[in-house]
């Protein structure tokens, strides 16, 4: 009895500890996107994805689903925590699963500062998208870096995300000009690296803006002011974000109004300072299907608006290079509307609008 109570014992505490092993991951030959819309663009967002197989069906679907391009974010802090100490064991793998799959990654660089560059004059750490100007050097270094390590692998970088919104830039009144002084620091160490890099600047967020700055700046004047302040030579295309909220995708753009046009003014103010050859990359766009959210619309009115947006950038917008649609995927539930931007579940279920944005790309 006493040694049956023991194996009984044994097993209640070895059991929890034994694990069924992760799926092989296997890449195989290299594979390329069938499309008949090389537009076709999703922010794949497995930054925080841990699980090798994962990283990998993300890849797979996004092929299959004849989108050649993606963006994928490298946050600064998560490969450079000490100065000069790299970690790019994630990187790796994320860029050669997605090179495997035939798919071009937009590397977003930035947004996450490691404490070291973040320090307050007392020495503790701020908020974690905090760059103290006395570190743009710093972040150049590491844009050197990531530059060096995957020039073969990677031919597009953008600068920072969403500058123009306090939330983005430490928690504190936007800087056009100190974003432009952060972009011509990143530039030039990114040309030191490889000069056939191609930069992207801007990212803004597509807003009218609200606190003459200490929250937001509209995007327009975010522009303006960034080429009166010299970005017009620190950077080789612009990255812009395109959401139509509750508008059809159509809709006119105007000053006033936050609509998927909206990128025809960004085109304008590029072309006033002499960019109008240079291309646009629309690394965020789409609608939100929540049921709960104001700005949001009906899941089929979604589908309809998204692929009419995509038709409209490819047969009006020729200098549209990407239009990269927000988001993929979440490793995990955002448990907010955020959710309903998704094409796939956390768990992998396809939702309809990945099945229609696949029928239109391939078929």
């Amino acid at each position: 009895m006493l040694a049956w109570l023991l194996r009984g014992l044994v097993l209640f505490v070895c059991l929890p500890l034994v694990q069924s092993a992760p799926p092989l991951v296997v890449l195989g030959p290299p594979q390329t996107v069938a499309t008949q819309h090389p537009i076709t663009c999703v922010h794949t967002r497995v930054t925080d994805e841990v699980e090798a197989w994962k990283i990998l069906r993300t890849f797979q679907l996004v092929r299959q689903m004849g989108a050649p391009t993606i963006v994928e974010f490298f946050p600064w802090a998560y490969y450079e925590s000490e100065r000069g100490q790299y970690h790019w064991e994630h990187a790796d793998q994320r860029i050669d699963y997605a090179r495997n799959q035939g798919l071009t990654v937009l590397a977003r660089l930035g947004g996450m500062v490691p404490e070291y560059a973040r320090r307050s004059e007392d020495g503790s750490p701020t908020v974690t998208t905090l760059l103290p100007e006395d570190h743009f050097n710093d972040f150049g270094n590491f844009v050197f870096a990531f530059v060096s390590r995957y020039k073969d692998r990677v031919r597009h970088i953008i600068i920072w995300n969403e500058p123009n919104v306090a939330g983005e830039w430490g928690f504190r009144r936007v800087d056009p000009e100190g974003y432009t002084r952060l972009l011509q620091m990143a530039y030039a160490r990114a040309k030191e690296a490889d000069s056939t890099i191609e930069v992207l600047g801007g990212a803004l967020a597509p807003t009218l803006g609200a606190g003459d700055g200490e929250l937001a700046l509209d995007d327009l004047t975010y522009l303006e002011r960034m080429y009166a302040a010299g970005a017009g030579a620190a950077m080789d295309a612009l990255a812009v974000h395109a959401y139509g909220l509750r508008f059809p995708p159509e809709e006119p753009p105007a000053r006033e109004v936050v609509n998927f046009r909206r990128t025809e003014l960004l085109r304008e103010i590029m072309a006033a300072n002499g960019d109008a050859g240079k291309p646009i990359y629309i690394t965020e766009m789409g609608w939100n299907d929540s049921p709960r959210w104001t700005q949001a619309v009906k899941p089929l009115v979604r589908v309809d608006y998204t692929l009419r947006a995509l038709e409209w950038a490819e047969q009006n917008w020729p200098d549209v290079r990407a239009t990269c649609l927000w988001a993929f995927r979440y490793p995990a539930p955002q448990r907010s509307y955020g959710d309903y931007y998704t094409l796939v579940t956390p768990d992998f279920a396809l939702k309809p609008i990945y099945e229609a944005i696949k029928g239109w790309a391939t078929e």
